[in-house]
């Protein structure tokens, strides 16, 4: 089988994470974060929708890691970022990166809002 290195094309993905922080382009960033494809910030959590809600028209889904475990969002967040027509998926941080840097690598205009693991 072959293996093909993924290409970013200057976009920003997720190069690791551990307890209680994320590595972000060879930066490590503790707490929980929001990354796209020009960078990363701090987030508030859950209570923080501002911050998602900023990446409207940037973005089209945004990936939300729970940490360890799958969780489920909470419901206000929820509806709330869908009703302003961004797409929401919830899963476990680690299978949120995972999915975020390969989607990132085809082109794709997605985010991913990372609570630590």
């Amino acid at each position: 089988m072959q293996l093909n290195e993924i290409q970013f094309s200057g976009a920003t993905p997720i190069d690791g994470y551990g307890p209680g922080f994320f590595r972000i382009a060879g930066q490590v960033i503790e707490g929980p974060i929001v990354v796209t494809e020009k960078g990363a910030q701090g987030w508030g959590g859950y209570g923080d929708s501002a911050t998602l809600e900023a990446l409207l028209g940037q973005v089209d889904v945004i990936f939300i890691g729970t940490g360890a475990e799958t969780a489920h969002v909470p419901a206000a967040l929820r509806v709330l970022l869908e009703e302003a027509g961004l797409g929401v998926e919830a899963m476990n941080s680690p299978a949120a990166c995972r999915t975020y840097n390969v989607l990132l690598s085809e082109g794709r205009r997605v985010a991913v809002a990372l609570m630590p693991v």
